[in-house]
């Protein structure tokens, strides 16, 4: 399967796993790539050993010597040339990414789109990195602010976007001049040797040096090596919470600066005044989508009671529709969670769900005939709970939909939906113009993304991505993300022949 995609991507059987752009080498463990769709081995990937993690760092040390000297338009060509490769292999990368992680094709077509999205944005950057001019105090000043690159920037990608978080790091960096080194999950390697294959055509086809695009491979150990290290001036991690507060201690003991993109426990509220035909679509794509493995995925629905016993006959009725199966057969709604380890947490959390009293309405339970001969299929659930449950209150990366009725008015379900410790995406359904402003309000949802009469799951390239409290505060994407990727400056001119002092202070010489 996919073999000439695999012929197409450079890919083989057996991978080495470092590459800083034109070369691949590897002496370490390999790591075996499953699909989940089918439980077959994909191919094998080198880890990348310590000898070899220091020979890519001084080659994007050296690298970004030469990097940083090109003119960002110059950089942005490089990028557009990196969309239109993008272009060239959206169909074969996207059957790779949906083979590999397990989500739909037409999902994983989406990701190489969001991919060449992206690369368009930072085109545009690349002639608007804009500082500011600011009035002097001082006779005959001049002030102003500049960025200037920051260097190397370690990515740490999570399974569940393979491709696409790796490209909005790595097009918003490059054309601010940084140079990348990219640790990709273990569980989808395979993607990131494509991409890393696809940049590396557009380098090479311009003479750029090698060290402009780095790959590492492996587990805990290689993220360990990029968060110690004082010459990676920014981590980009992208991962659960429990992996970004570690990353963040390591990185902040060496001062270093973190991007964090962490878990999610997204809430949809559901007013009197909703569309319940909006509501239910949005609903369910939003919890059922990428088999619940989103950041943004909808895990809990909160409902007033008025409108409770309609929106959950609608959900019960549309999950009885979902199909179920290979994510390559565009036919179906739902494909496989990415490994064992998944299954075995979406299982527990059943069982913790009928513990701490939870009513489960949508039963699930692991498919097991010989079409999912993977063993990674589970179906979605819906369960009646209240908010305070312990396992409500965890993010648990399977399509588990917690339905919650509230009564009174909007302020009621808002604290609700503020009362976990994540805070990326949130949305209100409503047709109710105060309800609606009084959501996007100071009063509001304290999530990075609030939205109104769409779901939580989904963002476009143009806003900046990311979330609050335990998501970790950091921003990718769209809008000013850009500067995090660049150290800023503040410089004073002075064109007169005098030398003001501050506060007055004078010297008689």
């Amino acid at each position: 399967m996919l073999v000439n995609e695999k012929k197409t991507l450079g890919l083989l059987d057996k991978n080495l796993g470092t590459s800083t752009g034109q070369e691949w080498f590897g002496n370490g463990e390999y790591i075996t790539s499953y699909s989940p769709v089918d439980g077959k081995v994909i191919g094998e990937v080198s880890s990348t050993t310590r000898e070899e993690y220091e020979k890519v760092i001084t080659k994007a040390e050296q690298a970004f010597k030469e990097w940083r000297l090109i003119p960002a338009p110059k950089r942005g060509e490089i990028v557009r040339q990196l969309g239109e490769k993008l272009r060239q292999y959206k169909e074969d990368l996207g059957k790779l990414v949906s083979y590999e992680m397990g989500k739909s094709l037409q999902e994983g077509y989406g990701e190489v789109q969001e991919m060449i999205d992206i690369c368009d944005f930072a085109v545009g950057l690349s002639r608007q990195l804009y500082g500011l001019t600011i009035h002097s105090e001082r006779p005959s000043h001049r002030m102003y602010e500049q960025y200037h690159p920051l260097g190397i920037v370690g990515v740490i990608t999570a399974f569940n976007f393979p491709v696409a978080v790796w490209s909005w790091n790595t097009c918003l960096a490059l054309v601010c001049g940084d140079v990348m080194v990219w640790k990709p999950s273990e569980k989808t390697p395979l993607c990131a040797i494509a991409c890393q294959n696809i940049l590396a055509e557009v380098l090479k086809a311009n003479n750029l040096p090698e060290g402009i695009s780095n790959v590492v491979s492996g587990g805990r150990e290689v993220g360990e090596w990029l968060a110690e290290d004082e010459r990676v001036p920014l981590i980009s991690a992208t991962g659960s919470t429990r992996m970004g507060r570690e990353v963040n201690e390591v990185v902040a003991r060496r001062l270093g600066k973190t991007l964090l993109e962490l878990g999610g426990n997204n809430a949809i509220i559901v007013t009197p005044d909703a569309d319940l035909k909006i509501t239910l679509t949005g609903a369910v794509f939003g919890a059922v989508g990428t088999a619940g493995q989103r950041c943004t995925t909808t895990r809990r629905l909160i409902v007033h009671e008025s409108v409770y016993d309609q929106v959950k006959e609608g959900l019960v009725n549309a999950y009885g529709q979902l199909k179920i199966g290979n994510p390559l057969d565009a036919s179906n709604h739902i494909g496989p969670l990415i490994d064992q380890d998944a299954v075995r947490n979406y299982l527990m959390a059943l069982e913790k769900i009928k513990d701490q009293g939870g009513n489960i309405i949508v039963e699930g339970g692991v498919l097991e005939t010989e079409e999912y001969a993977s063993g990674c299929y589970v179906k979605p659930v819906i369960a009646e709970v209240t908010n305070d449950l312990e396992i409500v209150q965890t993010e648990t990366f399977a399509p588990i939909l917690y339905l919650i009725k509230y009564s009174g008015d909007v302020l009621n379900a808002i604290e609700i939906q503020n009362g976990v410790k994540q805070g990326l995406s949130s949305a209100i359904m409503t047709t109710n113009l105060r309800e609606a402003e009084l959501f996007l309000s100071h009063q509001g949802s304290d999530c990075g993304i609030a939205n109104v009469n769409i779901g939580t799951s989904g963002a476009e390239i143009g806003g900046a991505f990311g979330g609050e409290k335990e998501t970790g505060g950091g921003r990718e994407s769209g809008s000013d993300a850009w500067k995090i990727y660049m150290r800023r400056q503040t410089n004073t001119i002075n064109y007169s022949t005098e030398l003001p002092l501050a506060q007055g202070i004078q010297f008689n010489f």
